[in-house]
């Protein structure tokens, strides 16, 4: 008999990532995960897409779960959990606070509160976890082994969990709109939008793919292709006059002001 050694509650875009990630990565095999999906068609899918995982519309008793579901069903989730003797959960749902997820699991289960982002889909993501008042070093360890299949994972208090959401959880979408906006131009200046978005897509990769690769900081990645009175040392005084540092921070302190109100913080 195949024992589950993780269920999944939520077969959504996240939930998909996470079990095709830690198949790949050899977390697991597939047939020691069980995914929780209401809808039959969404778990069709998975069954035909991930082969050998089982998928069911109802958890099961005593198993490790992650807990993948829209922030309007978790406190529902939870309750069934604690039925169930679940005794470990790990939390992906936005703003969803410890509290609430202890308070609706009950005394004794073992809390751990992620802050993911979508690059968790092509297995780039960036994650924060932060451990809830029973939870202990091996918990931490399992839940970064876990999101570590998909991305990188840190760990934090969770009184910073907001401050991870300004800055990578809702980072890939200030660089969507940087790409937005350099294809546009590359447009402006005559370019075919399919060669603009092929020069911004690859721009973003090699420079990204450089700033994870050096041991420099970005500044100095940046001085180096910034010669004095060139090209690139026009675009970038561009960017300094219009106050480019100070709208990428009132962006981030934005958004976190606007994950405290979402969580009640």
């Amino acid at each position: 008999m195949v024992v589950t050694r993780l269920q999944i509650m939520g077969g959504g875009n996240m939930g998909e990532a996470l079990l095709r990630g830690l198949v790949t990565d050899g977390w697991t095999t597939a047939d020691q995960l069980h995914v929780v999906e209401p809808l039959a068609d969404r778990r069709d899918y998975l069954a035909e897409a991930v082969p050998g995982l089982r998928c069911s519309d109802r958890p099961e008793a005593g198993v490790d779960t992650v807990l993948a579901v829209k922030p309007d069903v978790v406190a529902d989730a939870c309750s069934g959990l604690s039925r169930l003797g679940v005794a470990r959960v790990l939390s992906i749902a936005a703003g969803v606070q410890i509290g609430t997820l202890e308070a609706s699991l009950g005394k004794g289960v073992r809390v751990v509160r992620a802050m993911p982002n979508t690059p968790a889909l092509v297995g780039q993501g960036a994650a924060a976890i932060a451990a809830g008042t029973e939870a202990e070093a091996d918990d931490l360890d399992w839940a970064a082994g876990i999101l570590s299949a998909v991305g990188t994972v840190v760990v934090v208090e969770e009184s910073l969990l907001d401050a991870v959401t300004g800055l990578s959880g809702s980072g890939p979408a200030y660089l969507f709109l940087l790409a937005e906006a350099l294809i546009d131009a590359g447009c402006d200046a005559g370019l075919p939008r399919d060669i603009a978005e092929a020069l911004t897509e690859q721009t973003l990769i090699g420079a990204a793919t450089m700033l994870v690769g050096s041991d420099e900081k970005p500044s100095t990645l940046r001085e180096r292709v910034t010669s004095k009175g060139g090209t690139t040392a026009a675009g970038v005084a561009v960017f300094e006059a219009a106050g480019f540092r100070q709208v990428v921070r009132d962006v981030v302190a934005t958004v976190i002001e606007r994950s405290r109100q979402l969580g009640g913080g």
